[in-house]
């Protein structure tokens, strides 16, 4: 569903006039940030599919430090490889990577080991390499990164649609208060069983969800 079709389908819920945009009116703008609230949450919940993505850092020789450029700072990490020497990197601690970093000998050689590390101008996610890369190689980090704030009415919402509604329907109602239909209550709860299904379901598709594996 885009933004603007999400916002109609709570106000259905509520009863209430559908708009042609989600600033058409105040209520439809207010239904517009339930929305966005429900979308968040749903983001948080799970590493969804459908945020996957892909941030691609090539490296400079003697250089550890690089930003995660669009990915920001709420994303999950699934893998991260070194392309060009086909080798996996291990997630190692602040205090490792800063030792490592500061405490001589220094290695300069094919990055084996990562730590993130604040965030650049952008607020993107800064991250260091370790060893310190001797040369170009390309280090691929597979996340899942929420998707931006929607703003436009064309936008369609990535995580699954039916949560976002019953999730942001639920909000309206504890705002609104009970007016003889559903109550905010029995809204939530739905909404948590529908997430937890669908949750269930998506975990399915993917054994590293169903089982702790050594690595």
């Amino acid at each position: 569903m885009t933004y603007l079709e999400l916002v109609n389908d709570v106000l259905v819920r509520l009863r209430e006039t559908t708009v042609s945009t989600v600033s058409e009116t105040s209520y439809s703008t207010l239904i517009g940030k339930f929305v966005n609230d429900a979308k968040r949450q749903i983001e948080d919940a799970f590493g969804w599919n459908a945020l996957g993505a892909t941030i691609t850092v090539t490296t400079v020789a003697s250089t550890s430090s690089y930003s995660l450029t669009g990915a920001g700072q709420k994303f999950q990490v699934m893998d991260v490889i070194n392309t060009t020497s086909n080798v996996g990197l291990t997630n190692i601690s602040f205090v490792d990577m800063n030792r490592k970093l500061n405490f001589t000998p220094i290695a300069n050689q094919i990055p084996t080991e990562f730590a993130f590390d604040g965030v650049d101008g952008s607020y993107d996610t800064k991250v260091n390499l370790y060893p310190i890369p001797d040369g170009v190689y390309t280090i691929k980090f597979a996340l899942t990164v929420p998707q931006a704030t929607l703003a436009s009415d064309a936008t369609v919402v990535s995580v699954p649609d039916v949560l976002v509604v019953q999730n942001a329907y639920s909000r309206a109602l504890i705002e609104r208060g009970e007016d003889g239909g559903m109550n905010s209550s029995e809204a939530y709860q739905l909404y948590k069983y529908m997430l937890s299904d669908y949750i269930a379901l998506e975990g399915t598709r993917y054994p590293e969800n169903q089982e702790f594996v050594a690595i």
